[in-house]
């Protein structure tokens, strides 16, 4: 007898905590906190719909991940990058995407690299449009679908962790440079990736994240936009 099959109406709720925690991660990623912007139950709770104690986990957990900061008042907020913080985020992303990318190159089948294309073409008309959160959410899902495909949970898990520490300084490059100034080495990767060639993937990788990382550390040490929070109370 064949196992009866779960409606989705039937499949249990993932808890409150757990969506609240990937809500707030995705206002992270894709730009709607600014490095700088304090973050307070109070404010999220009104803005979320949410109970305090979940919120409060929200927050320890993105604070463990490196995502958000307690001050020594007890404030949260988004981490602003040092040049410390910069140099030690290049280091570590160029040391570990492209070997994500040499790894998954073996990997991929004709379904993940159309899905690759997909989000690449998207990411491209989010350009084209002047579309930052569109920018900020098709690159990262670009990254992410690759790495996934890599099978290097511990890697790809490192990189993710990365990728909260500097995606909300990506905001303020789109806004110092516009999103037409945002050059990648997508095209050049996806040509590597279809011709199964590692090394050249890896080093379009490499220039990827060279290339990003530059305009984050000339957007980051000039003068950044005023500090705002979600709740002035």
């Amino acid at each position: 007898m064949k196992p009866a099959r779960i409606a989705a109406t039937d499949r249990p709720k993932a808890p409150a905590h757990q969506t609240i925690y990937e809500d707030l991660r995705a206002r992270i990623l894709f730009g709607d906190l600014a490095p700088g912007q304090a973050v307070t139950i109070q404010g999220l709770r009104k803005d979320l719909g949410a109970g305090t104690t979940p919120v409060r986990e929200a927050i320890r957990r993105l604070t463990s991940d490196g995502a958000l900061s307690m001050l020594d008042n007890r404030r949260v907020i988004v981490p602003e990058l040092s040049t410390a913080c910069i140099d030690q985020l290049d280091f570590m992303r160029q040391a570990l995407e492209p070997e994500l990318a040499r790894q998954a190159t073996g990997r991929l089948d004709t379904a993940a690299l159309g899905g690759l294309h997909a989000q690449d073409t998207a990411l491209n008309d989010a350009i084209s449009k002047g579309d930052v959160r569109g920018y900020l959410t098709h690159n990262y899902r670009f990254h992410r679908m690759l790495y996934d495909c890599a099978a290097a949970p511990i890697l790809a898990t490192t990189v993710d962790r990365l990728w909260l520490r500097f995606a909300p300084s990506l905001r303020v490059v789109c806004g110092r440079y516009g999103t037409l100034n945002l050059p990648d080495k997508h095209a050049e990767l996806l040509t590597a990736l279809a011709a199964r060639d590692s090394e050249a993937a890896g080093e379009a990788m490499r220039q990827d994240v060279a290339q990003g990382m530059r305009q984050v550390r000339a957007a980051v040490t000039t003068d950044l936009p005023q500090r705002d929070s979600i709740d002035t109370e």
